[in-house]
Parts: C-alpha cells; structure tokens; sequence
C-alpha cells in the first residue's frame, strides 16, 4: 500500500496530491458516520476505511494532514452554528464552522510536527485523550464503533502499532506487523442487559423556531398528556419523554405539577424540563413516581451552548454581546440515579450522555433525553447515537433514548 501511495504522488503535482490525499484522509475518518445517517451498517467497509484513515495520518505529507484536520472539522462539526440562530445571531453559522474547522486542523496538526511515523503514532494516541475546549465529541475510537475492532484504548494503540511497523522493516517481513491487528478484534464485548420493565420511549418533532412560543405550549401539554395515558392504557411501567419537552420552569407550574403526580400512580413518567432555584437557571429531568417526584440536575454542559468554558470576564463579554446578557446554566454536583420500580437508571441529559462522567460508578441502565432540533436538519443526532453506543458498549450499559427530532430508541 505505501507503495503505490509513493507511485501516486510522483504522477501529481504536489500541492494537488497533498489536498487530495488530505481530503481523502479525511473522507475515509468521517464515512461511518455518514453510513449510519443512511442506515447503512457495514462493518468490513467501516474497518478497512478507519484503518486506512489512521494509516494515512501516519504516512502523509506535513501539509496534507493539515487538510485532513480542516476537512474532518467540517465533516463532523458543520452543525454546530445551526443553534445560534434562535439565540438571534444566526449570521454567526459560517463562521463557527470555520473556527471548528481550524481548532482540528490545529488538533491533527500536532501530527506534522514531525515526519518520523512512531512518533505520529505515539502523538496521534495522545490525541485520544484531549478534548479542545471541553468539547469531547471527536473520540478517535470511535471510528471503530461498527466496525470488528474494539473501542478501548488498548486496541487503538495496538492498531497504531501494527501500522507503523511496516516502515521500519524490510521484505519479506514487511507487512507481517499488520497481522497484529487481529489482537485489536472485539472478541469479548461487554454484556449488555435489558431492562425489566416495559418502557415507552417518546419521539417529538417541535422544531426549534416554535418550541419555546407561548402558544406552542398549550399543544405541547396536550399530547404530552395523551401519550402518557396511551402508555397507561397499554400497561407500560415507564414513559420517557424528550429534553425540555415541557419547555417551561416546571417548578413554577403547579397545575401541571400535581396532574403528572396524579398519573404517576399509574405509571411512571420521565420528562425534561427547566428548574429556577435561588435565582439559577438548571436543565433539568423529572421523575415521577407514585405521586411523588424527583427532580435530576444536569451535571455536564454543553460548551458555548449552556456555558461558555472562559474566564468569567470572557464569559460575561460574550453572553452580553451574542446572548442578550442571559447567564450560563448551573449544574448538578454529581450524576443523579433513578430507582424505578427497584431498577437502577442513571439520569443523562443530551451532551452529558455521551460524556465518560456519566458512567463512572455502578450501572447497567441509562435514561437519556435530548432536544437535537437546535441542529436540525443535520448528522448531529447520528453522531450523538454514534456517541452513545461507543459509550454503552464500552461500559456494558444499555441507553435508553428519548429525543425531540431524530435519534430515540434502545442503544447498545
């Protein structure tokens, strides 16, 4: 393969080979996702193109890897500027994507600090364990999650060593180090269990621009109430619905308050929403059950989308400036667990479900709600899923997932 990567690049001119094989590398890092958004699962085709897009970070040019990082911010994080626009900056889109773009190109770039491909690939694992600006959505391994090879630490460092062998030794034995790769294989994954109980997980479709609308509201309540006695009338044990489905402070709410208590006793109900405490804002999960609640805190937020991870001068400047002045959310101290009906569930909140915090501890069972229209239309909800099942298997917990727009069901 080395070899008629060399035989290329002597056929182009090289400016155009190094885009080229920057994009590529890119293209080949980013293609499971763009797979599962087609519902397309093909675990041989995953493997060959995550192992090729390692491969290529450790044997490409300096300047291609540059392109490689470039195209892999926007192929994973386009989105992201999509939920300005209902904070009344939308113009602002183009160019958090371009800033995404460069943070990964400056990410990957560590790589073309040198051309010595062991130290590629001891920077390139080093890489697995940074998250620029908090943000923790770009896991190396993950490009692994529907593929044969497993998703630990231990199994990309063996890949990167099987890779970057071939170049330090001659034939006959010169491909002989790939064969390692094998010793990376998922053989004994984690066991993942079901649930006792009969679990209704609810899909919404309220897009964004009307979510949060006073005269939104009325409707919303509404079926919110109708798919709760739905579930009652076909004996489930659980109802779940979205992140701030009920896009109010529910603590403020009374009325509302006590006819979910009603219902509870009946079955238990599972519903995102707002708490106003001592003059803090929380994003919040309600869990009610035999007519009482349970009130679960986020305990990660979103970066620059719940907190802005700056100094506090900084944060104050731009939540004045692009924010109408509003403050960053507050969180909870620790994960907060459910038990429901004697079942253990931990409680997980959009982003914080795909956040190594989330699963520390004794678990075997997720609640976990999201709101993605902020990023609709778009891969956000396949790369949450994506995010999920990398955690969930790497744990041995299975997700249970309730969200508005794309992206409800049973991951494992």
């Amino acid at each position: 393969m080395i070899n008629k990567f060399h035989n290329i690049k002597n056929s182009l001119n090289p400016l155009m080979f190094d885009l080229i094989s920057g994009v590529v590398t890119a293209l080949f890092f980013s293609a499971f996702i763009y797979f599962e958004h087609l519902d397309i699962t093909l675990k041989l085709l995953n493997t060959i193109f995550a192992l090729l897009s390692l491969a290529l970070f450790l044997y490409i040019s300096k300047r291609a890897i540059l392109v490689a990082g470039f195209f892999i911010g926007i192929l994973w994080f386009y989105w992201i500027g999509y939920s300005f626009e209902y904070n009344g900056v939308g113009y602002l889109t183009p160019f958090i994507t371009l800033i995404f773009a460069i943070i990964y190109m400056l990410f990957f770039g560590v790589l073309a600090l040198t051309n010595k491909v062991y130290i590629r690939a001891a920077l390139l694992f080093g890489l697995s364990f940074f998250e620029p600006m908090d943000w923790n959505w770009l896991q190396i391994e993950l490009i692994f999650v529907d593929s044969y090879i497993g998703v630990l630490k231990y199994q990309l460092a063996v890949v990167l060593v099987a890779i970057s062998l071939p170049n330090y030794l001659k034939m006959p034995y010169k491909h002989v180090p790939l064969l390692l790769i094998i010793l990376a294989f998922s053989f004994n994954p984690q066991v993942q269990k079901d649930a006792p109980l009969k679990i209704k997980l609810i899909s919404t479709d309220i897009t964004q621009d009307i979510k949060w609308k006073r005269e939104t509201l009325a409707p919303t309540v509404e079926m919110v109430f109708k798919e709760i006695n739905s579930a009652i009338d076909n004996k489930y044990d659980l109802v779940v619905f979205p992140e701030s489905v009920f896009p109010i402070y529910m603590n403020k709410s009374p009325i509302i308050m006590d006819e979910l208590s009603k219902l509870s006793k009946n079955i238990t109900i599972i519903a995102g929403s707002l708490l106003l405490e001592n003059t803090q804002n929380y994003n919040v999960t309600y869990m009610f059950e035999n007519g009482n609640y349970q009130v679960a805190k986020k305990l990660v937020l979103v970066p620059f989308g719940e907190y802005i991870p700056l100094p506090k001068f900084a944060q104050k400047i731009i939540n004045d400036t692009f924010f109408a002045g509003a403050s960053d959310f507050k969180t909870a101290t620790k994960p907060t667990d459910f038990i429901i009906k004697g079942v253990k569930f931990r409680n997980a909140i959009c982003y914080e479900a795909t956040c190594k915090e989330l699963y520390e501890g004794e678990l075997d069972f997720v609640i976990a709600t999201s709101n993605n229209a902020w990023f609709a239309p778009s891969v956000e909800p396949t790369l949450q899923k994506l995010l999920m099942r990398y955690y969930a298997r790497k744990n041995g917990v299975t997700i249970y997932h309730s969200a508005n727009y794309l992206g409800t069901g049973i991951i494992k």
